[in-house]
């Protein structure tokens, strides 16, 4: 949970006023804040010496293709995406931290570490789950109902597993810095989304939450997990620990889907009531961020910006940037 990623982040928002054609998402690193656009990322790191450096990046055409735009398949390319950009701005804001910038991370590293994180998280939230579970599997009773009642106690396992993650992770100093840059950036994209300026004194007025935070895609996958696996009912156990490994990918697409949806009808009731609960969650995910963090996460916005417009990027200002360049696509 070190980083969070908008989703869905190209839906538009009726509640904001003049809204742009476009709507950037981002995450938080290690001190400093991701954002992503249409053509290209950017990152935005505080140095130790208070300096900001930044690296931009094009998008894969992966990212940015027709794929992007089919219903249900686009929930897998967004996590895909979410996966190796933030990897790989985690890594990023690593180096420049312990100011070792330069090195950049190969992609078999990348690989590895990736495998390493999907294979951790279908673990710990998925399998462990199902092995709880099914030490009340003779309790449950049979039939459909027996079924359904296993279902509920996976899923309140695997919710019950998330919450208290997120929640103990959040005592760690370190983890509490990146959540406050989560903070700021949020607080950043919804000053853009509502097209005031991105200074400190407007940033400051908006909350911390947003409905299209990656918090909120997660809780929406764990709910969606329970009704997918309901239909599944109580096959033997290789297939069910091989469905909550292979379905992975459909329930992020399903849940991705609901998530657009619900940023593109928020001014529905029944919308603003079903996203409630993630809104309340980020309570545990970011924090309220300092100025010279609010900074940084302009700073990213701001290059983005000019990269996608093609426009000579931000160089030393009032946050005491380094001036960046693109990256030479692969």
């Amino acid at each position: 949970m070190a980083s969070e990623r908008k989703v869905g982040s190209d839906q538009p928002d009726p509640g904001t006023r003049s809204a742009p054609r476009f709507f950037y998402g981002g995450q938080a690193v290690i001190e400093g804040v991701l954002i992503r656009g249409r053509r290209f990322s950017s990152v935005a790191v505080r140095r130790p010496d208070g300096q900001v450096a930044t690296q931009v990046s094009p998008l894969s055409s992966v990212y940015t293709g027709v794929i992007r735009r089919v219903p249900l398949v686009r929930g897998i390319v967004v996590l895909v995406e979410t996966l190796v950009l933030g990897t790989r701005a985690l890594m990023y804001s690593a180096n420049v931290s312990i100011e070792q910038e330069g090195k950049e991370m190969g992609r078999w590293s990348m690989g590895v570490t990736m495998t390493i994180s999907l294979g951790f998280a279908v673990g710990i939230f998925f399998l462990l789950p199902l092995l709880v579970a099914s030490l009340f599997h003779g309790f449950l009773g049979p039939g459909v109902g027996g079924d359904i009642l296993f279902n509920v106690v996976e899923g309140g396992v695997r919710l019950a597993l998330f919450l208290g993650y997120v929640w103990g992770i959040g005592f760690i100093p370190d983890i509490r810095r990146v959540f406050a840059y989560h903070g700021a950036e949020h607080m950043t994209v919804k000053a853009y989304e509502a097209n005031d300026p991105l200074e400190i004194a407007h940033i400051r007025k908006y909350s911390t939450a947003h409905p299209r935070c990656g918090t909120a895609f997660l809780l929406v996958v764990m709910v969606m997990a329970i009704l997918v696996f309901a239909f599944l009912g109580r096959p033997p156990i290789f297939w069910l620990v091989l469905s909550r490994i292979v379905l992975v990918p459909v329930i992020a697409g399903l849940a991705y889907e609901v998530i657009r949806f619900s940023g593109g009808h928020q001014n529905s009731a029944l919308v603003r009531l079903v996203v409630a609960p993630s809104l309340m969650l980020q309570a545990l995910t970011t924090r309220q961020p300092d100025d010279d963090q609010i900074r940084v996460a302009v700073h990213a916005m701001r290059t983005t910006l000019a990269a996608d417009q093609g426009q000579e990027l931000p160089s030393e200002g009032e946050s005491g940037t380094k001036e960046a360049r693109p990256e030479t696509p692969e």
